[in-house]
């Protein structure tokens, strides 16, 4: 169940593989929300803060060489708490819309699923950190990381972790929107730019509108 109130703001997350156009998404449906008169907040996963950014930077720059699976993942995690207590959840307190590239399903897929850490606990440490707040909607774009990553041409740390890595976290993507149809929104990550855009504008506007 989701922690924010109808009467509070709504939050929106982009989720899928690196290259799959979630960038892209998020600011077409920030300036369309904008030209409806809402308050829009764009944030991103890991380094939507000022902490963040340092905590992307030592999970994602190849400098910092091999990184423990566990270190990696505790490091996620204390991201996305300071991105909550800092970003997400006083921009929802305040009614904003809070669109934000990544957020607790990225580490459930890329550090649990793809790292071959116990699932289960990755996911209490995920959801303790986030304090259980669970996105209104989750869009999913999704591509074959044959299609994705690997066309990256400089690729960080993560991204260049091997592409069995991106197949489970792919899989493990589609298992967590297969489970909860009502809050995710699953699209091909290569169908037309617009035509993604107008599918999530049309899912977001039944919680927009409700009472």
């Amino acid at each position: 169940m989701s922690l924010t109130q109808p009467d509070e703001g709504i939050f929106v997350v982009f989720e899928g593989g690196d290259g799959v156009g979630k960038s892209t998404q998020t600011r077409l449906l920030a300036d369309w929300l904008t030209q409806q008169g809402r308050e829009v907040v764009v944030t991103l996963e890991p380094g939507g803060t000022e902490l963040g950014a340092v905590l992307r930077d030592l999970v994602l720059n190849p400098k910092w060489g091999d990184v423990s699976p566990r270190a990696e993942a505790l490091m996620y995690a204390a991201d996305k708490a300071q991105h909550l207590y800092e970003v997400v959840l006083p921009a929802l307190r305040r009614g904003a819309v809070v669109i934000s590239d990544r957020y607790v399903d990225s580490m459930l897929a890329y550090q649990g699923a793809g790292r071959d850490l116990d699932a289960d606990r990755v996911e209490q440490i995920a959801r303790w950190a986030t304090k259980d707040l669970l996105p209104d909607l989750t869009v999913l774009l999704d591509l074959d990381p044959e299609l994705g990553v690997a066309s990256i041409a400089q690729k960080d740390r993560l991204e260049g972790a091997g592409q069995q890595l991106h197949h489970r976290a792919r899989q493990f993507f589609l298992d967590l929107a297969q489970r909860d149809p009502q809050h995710y929104l699953v699209l091909a990550a290569r169908d037309p730019i617009e035509q993604i855009a107008a599918a999530v504008r049309g899912r977001l506007s039944s919680l927009l509108s409700a009472p």
